[in-house]
């Protein structure tokens, strides 16, 4: 076969192939997306809201057919004024990127609106729901007005037109009030904090009697500050009742629910917090008139009482009643007497009969008679024990005596062990009758013990001594200031005698 005049080698048609690693796709995922959608608006329904201990915010945002991960961080959060919750139709505002680490794409927010809702007019009604669920604008906790205050607090701005018509309306109803001026923003960044701040010392320093927070109207925006948390817990716990009269009659503040009493305007506050000098003197007059005829009232009823009373028959009779419940009381006080007296003669009778008893049973004495006896015998036992062991011991003496004159080594050892099994059961027989001796005596002084008069003691009773060391039976055995000691279950105590009662029979 001949030689080709070109090359007819096969051709490589299949392309090369390219792997790429899980993070490298999803790293050019991420510059994709956060190329493409950098900045975007997203609308959709709020749902599995839930907020992690770091204060970030996380949930997903979804309409009819998809849904979409978002977190919002909680340097974003501070920015935004209402709380999302699920089922919030709203419109979101961020970046949307890539978590690597779970290959999860999802929308990072920096901003959220509610839809068909103003954010301020939303976080409006949820701070205002969850304060009423906590009482804060309840009635009962609400502080009555002082009715003439002397000393008058404002807080408001310095350069307002509340102040000015606050300070003309109080001129004109009662020039010589004291009035305190707190000067703080009432709108913009910090004018929350300076009210809060005003709220704070005027109740730290307590030199005011109620206190005014006004100022004048604006929209919604304006009048935020007094929408603030912070400014409502500060009013609520003030101890130092408070007018609050921001905005016109329409406008309608957390702070307006969270007072103690609400003006419609600042001017309507200062006319609140203090009356005219007219209409206390007309009270004063009226308060004059009302006490003036109460008292008439009074003292022409007890009059009539009294008359009433003077006039009873139970008056004329009651010197006669009295010396009657008077010699019923003598009676009845001789038939207590007597019965007392009758009472302890038959106790002090029974008392002497029994103290007779225990001394003619003189346990002590027959104790020791006992031991006596006990004595006694244990000597004649060992007198009987050392005759009986001097009797052996001198027949075996003259048995020995006997054995060395015939030298019989047998009978000497049947003696010598005749003498010991006699000896062991001598000892044998003293230790039984010794030790059902000391058994006898042991039950005896058991016995000693449980007759004993000092067994008395550990229940409770107490044997008292004069200072002779004669038992007492009578306070007339001693005289007051003397000393006596007293004998208890656990020994001895001192005591001296301060008073004295004789039962007499």
């Amino acid at each position: 076969m001949s030689q080709l005049p070109f090359n007819l080698e096969p051709l490589n048609l299949v392309p090369r192939r390219q792997v790429w690693k899980v993070s490298e796709v999803t790293a050019q995922i991420r510059v994709l997306l956060e190329g493409q959608f950098a900045d975007v608006w997203v609308e959709g329904e709020v749902s599995n809201l839930h907020s992690a201990q770091s204060g970030h915010l996380y949930f997903t945002l979804k309409d009819a057919k998809s849904q979409l991960r978002c977190v919002c961080f909680r340097d974003q959060l501070r920015g935004i004024k209402f709380r999302p919750e699920d089922g919030l139709h709203v419109t979101v505002r961020g970046s949307v990127s890539v978590y690597e680490a779970r290959g999860d794409y999802q929308l990072y927010v920096t901003q959220i609106e509610p839809v068909g809702l103003g954010a301020l007019q939303l976080a409006f009604e949820q701070l205002k729901k969850r304060l009423e669920a906590e009482g804060i604008f309840a009635a009962e906790r609400k502080k009555p007005l002082p009715v003439l205050p002397r000393r008058i607090g404002v807080v408001t701005s310095p350069t307002g037109a509340a102040v000015q018509d606050i300070l003309r309306v109080l001129k004109r109803r009662f020039p010589n009030v004291h009035v305190q001026i707190y000067p703080v923003k009432v709108q913009g960044d910090g004018a929350a904090k300076e009210i809060v701040a005003a709220l704070q010392y005027f109740n730290r320093v307590d030199s005011i009697d109620v206190l005014i927070l006004a100022r004048g109207g604006g929209s919604l925006e304006d009048l935020w500050a007094f929408n603030e948390e912070i400014v409502a817990r500060a009013i609520f716990e003030s101890i130092i009742p408070i007018i609050c009269g921001v905005g016109h009659e329409t406008d309608f503040t957390i702070a307006d629910f969270v007072a103690d009493v609400r003006a419609p305007t600042p001017s309507a506050a200062a006319e609140i917090v203090v009356r005219t000098r007219q209409e206390f003197e007309k009270h004063v007059l009226e308060l004059q008139r009302c006490v003036e005829q109460r008292m008439k009232y009074l003292v022409l009823e007890w009059r009539h009482r009294v008359r009433d009373l003077e006039s009873h028959r139970a008056f004329r009779q009651l010197e006669q009643f009295v010396r009657r419940r008077r010699q019923q009381v003598d009676e009845f006080a001789s038939a207590l007497f007597d019965g007392l007296r009758a009472r302890m003669k038959e106790t002090q009778r029974r008392l002497t009969t029994s103290s007779a008893r225990v001394a003619s049973f003189d346990l002590r004495a027959r104790a020791n008679s006992f031991r006596l006896r006990l004595s006694r015998r244990d000597a004649e036992l060992r007198g009987a024990l050392e005759r009986v062991v001097d009797r052996k011991r001198r027949r075996f003496n003259a048995a020995q005596m006997r054995v060395a004159s015939f030298d019989l080594g047998a009978r000497l050892e049947r003696l010598r062990r005749r003498y010991e099994k006699i000896a062991d059961e001598m000892r044998v027989r003293a230790d039984r009758m010794l030790a059902a001796k000391r058994r006898r005596l042991e039950a005896a002084s058991v016995r000693l013990q449980e007759r004993s008069p000092f067994q008395l003691l550990k229940r409770g009773y107490a044997i008292a001594y004069d200072a002779e060391g004669h038992v007492l039976r009578s306070p007339d055995q001693v005289a007051l200031g003397a000393d006596i000691s007293v004998r208890l279950a656990r020994g001895e105590l001192g005591a001296t005698v301060r008073n004295k009662q004789t039962n007499k029979g």
